[in-house]
């Protein structure tokens, strides 16, 4: 690891942006077999996975970007070393976490979860930096990871970005994103890990807004 790891005193500090999910999340319907590769990663609602479905059915999707800025003073690095990193060759990646984030679709009054989906942080890298900033991480099969001061940004046309919704009725809920989900990697905060947006799904649109950082 040696020319990778600079900032190795104190923890790194994970926080997403709200604003950036609240300004381009939409619905998406896709057909399945633009979606073999996220099938094969499990990032579809399980009703995909029956055996009735065909290549033509549709999915609907609930897709957003996510930006997360590392504001802490020690590089995030995933806990399995290099070695253990899982290849997925349909997407041509690796996989260094098994989850870096984790997306759930809450009912708005009893905050029961009604979907879910998750990303694995095949790409781990400084996507930005602040000014003054250098990117140190890129997206390699040698070194991943995020930098003090750097943000790694995925897009919402990207694979797995989004909620399976499928199965879910019209109505108002809540969208839950949350970073590093399983405290995996120490920060030294985690009391900022999470955005929860209000969302109004009209079926063929979706509406977000009120997205905000909090505790839980």
């Amino acid at each position: 690891m040696v020319g990778t790891r600079y900032f190795q005193t104190g923890l790194p500090d994970l926080i997403p942006d709200p604003y950036y999910i609240q300004a381009a999340t939409y619905i998406q319907h896709v057909q399945m077999y633009a979606l073999r590769c996220a099938a094969e990663e499990n990032c579809l609602a399980r009703s995909a996975y029956r055996p009735n479905v065909s290549d033509l059915n549709y999915r609907v999707l609930l897709r957003f970007p996510q930006r997360v800025k590392n504001q802490g003073s020690a590089d995030f690095l995933p806990v399995r070393p290099r070695h253990q990193w899982e290849w997925h060759s349909c997407h041509q990646h690796y996989h260094s976490m098994d989850a870096f984030s984790h997306y759930e679709l809450l009912d708005v009054s009893t905050e029961q979860q009604v979907a879910e989906g998750h990303k694995a942080s095949f790409c781990l890298e400084d996507t930005t930096c602040d000014p003054g900033v250098h990117r140190r991480y890129a997206c390699t099969a040698h070194t991943q990871g995020l930098g003090p001061g750097c943000y790694d940004t995925y897009h919402a046309n990207i694979d797995c970005q989004w909620i399976d919704i499928t199965d879910v009725p019209p109505g108002n809920y809540i969208l839950k994103v949350t970073v590093n989900p399983t405290f995996q990697v120490q920060e030294s905060d985690f009391s900022n890990n999470v955005v929860r947006c209000d969302i109004k799904y009209a079926g063929s649109h979706v509406q977000t807004h009120n997205c905000r950082i909090t505790r839980y």
